[in-house]
């Protein structure tokens, strides 16, 4: 039971939150409980496709193939391999780090990794289309060009700021997913 507790300790603590909240202010209690709800709902419609696609990556993807073309070798291929498929990708970002992951799992290197969460954050294809409609080809364009960039700026200070150790601890918690 004390490990059940321990285990789901920040969702117990969320929960007498949110409990207390509604009982001192019962319209932002209310208020934060249906914020909650809409969240959990969005969660459970955005996970289950999420792990379907880490399995799939897992068991189709051979390790040395995504060394190979994403892997420490990989020179530009590979950050531009990151950033296409972070910017394919479609959800949320709490989305894009199972699926990073997976990849740490299968070799690819840190750099990419982030570079592909970058990309999943600021430039899906879906919203810069989206954009090209309704704000302009200029708009959308010009906010591409810029955060291209800002991505691989982040990615390398990032990468330069973590110990090797640091790093290597993020493979190693990844192996054992």
């Amino acid at each position: 039971m004390m490990k059940l507790l321990k285990r789901y300790r920040y969702t117990l603590i969320a929960l007498t939150a949110l409990l207390l909240l509604w009982i001192f202010s019962k319209e932002t209690g209310t208020k934060a409980l249906s914020i909650t709800k809409n969240s959990t709902l969005e969660m459970i419609q955005v996970i289950p496709p999420i792990f379907l696609l880490m399995g799939l990556l897992d068991v189709w993807i051979k390790k040395d193939t995504m060394v190979k073309y994403m892997g420490e070798g990989s020179g530009v291929k590979g950050m531009l391999l990151a950033i296409l498929i972070g910017s394919a990708a479609a959800g949320p970002l709490y989305g894009a780090f199972p699926v990073a992951a997976v990849f740490m799992k299968k070799g690819v290197k840190f750099s990419n990794i982030l570079l592909f969460i970058g990309a999943w954050s600021t430039t899906k294809i879906p919203m810069f289309l989206f954009e090209m409609a309704s704000m302009g080809k200029t708009f959308a364009v010009t906010r591409l060009l810029i955060n291209l960039p800002v991505i691989f700026f982040i990615a390398l200070v990032i990468q330069k700021m973590l110990r090797k150790e640091d790093i290597d601890m993020l493979y190693k918690n990844a192996e054992n997913l």
